[in-house]
C-alpha cells in the first residue's frame, strides 16, 4: 500500500497543514489520494448536533473531497484532551478495531491513503494504542513533522530515535521542517535544518516557512509514498 503515516514530535507542529499541502501536491501529480484521521479530540460542535474535526476537514478538501467526511475521521470527541481522556470525559472509549478498519475503504478506493494521527508519535490513541502501535499495524513509513524552532534538533532526534527504536520494520520516509508561528529573532530558524540533517538518521524532505500553502521544493511524493 503506498501512503505516509504523518506524525510530530508534539502538538501543535503543524501536522495537518503538511499533510493537506502534501495531499493537493499528490492530487496535481494524478494520484487518487485517500486521508484519514483514525481519532480526533477538540472537535467542534455543528448545527444538526454532529461533531466535525477541523483537521479532517481540512484534509479532506485538500484531498479533492475523495469518500465521505466522516469516513475521513470516524472517531470524533469534543474535549480538546488526548482522544482516550476526551473520549472518557463522555462516557466513551476509543475503539481500537475501528482505528483500523477505518483505514481499509482508503486503502481499497485510492493509490495513495495519507493518515494523519493525534499528537506526537508516542501520544496514546486509545487505552491501548498509541501513534507508533497503529502505524506499526498499517505498515506505512512515517513522516514526522518538526516546528522549526529553538528545541527543533533535541525533538527531531527523539522522536526519529522512537521510530527507529519502536518501529524497525517501518521505513522512516524523511522529515518535514515546518515554521508555525513567525517567530522574529529566533536565530534557529536558519540552522536547524543543516543541524537536523547532520544529528537524525532521516533526511529532511522539505521545509515548510510560516504561512506557506505549497512545498517550494520539488519533491517526488509519489516515490516517497512507495517508501519501503
Amino acid at each position: 500500500m503506498a501512503g505516509l503515516f504523518i506524525t510530530g514530535t508534539g502538538t501543535e507542529v503543524g501536522k495537518t497543514n503538511v499533510a493537506a499541502m502534501l495531499a493537493r501536491a499528490l492530487v496535481a501529480q494524478g494520484e487518487k489520494v485517500g486521508v484519514y484521521k483514525p481519532v480526533a479530540s477538540g472537535c467542534l460542535v455543528a448545527e444538526d448536533g454532529q461533531l466535525t474535526s477541523e483537521d479532517a476537514t481540512q484534509l479532506w478538501e485538500a484531498a479533492g473531497r475523495p469518500g465521505s467526511l466522516a469516513a475521513v475521521c470516524p472517531q470524533r470527541f469534543i474535549a480538546p484532551l488526548a482522544p482516550p481522556r476526551a473520549a472518557a470525559e463522555e462516557g466513551r472509549q476509543v475503539d481500537p478495531l475501528l482505528l483500523r478498519q477505518g483505514f481499509e475503504p482508503w486503502r481499497r478506493s485510492s493509490t495513495v491513503v495519507l493518515v494523519e494521527g493525534a499528537g506526537g508519535l508516542l501520544s496514546p490513541l486509545s487505552d491501548a494504542d498509541d501513534n507508533a502501535t497503529l502505524a506499526a499495524d498499517l505498515g506505512l513509513p512515517l513522516l514526522v513533522v518538526v516546528a522549526n524552532e529553538l528545541g527543533a534538533i533535541n525533538a527531531a532526534r527523539q522522536t526519529v530515535l522512537a521510530a527507529r527504536t519502536l518501529l524497525p520494520q517501518l521505513a522512516l520516509a524523511g522529515i518535514v521542517l515546518n515554521q508555525v508561528a513567525a517567530l522574529p529573532g529566533d536565530a534557529s530558524l536558519t540552522s536547524n535544518s543543516a543541524e537536523i540533517a547532520r544529528w537524525c538518521e532521516a533526511p529532511i524532505v522539505a521545509t515548510v516557512e510560516f504561512g506557506a500553502e505549497t512545498f517550494t521544493e520539488g519533491s517526488n511524493w509519489p516515490e516517497l509514498c512507495r517508501t519501503q
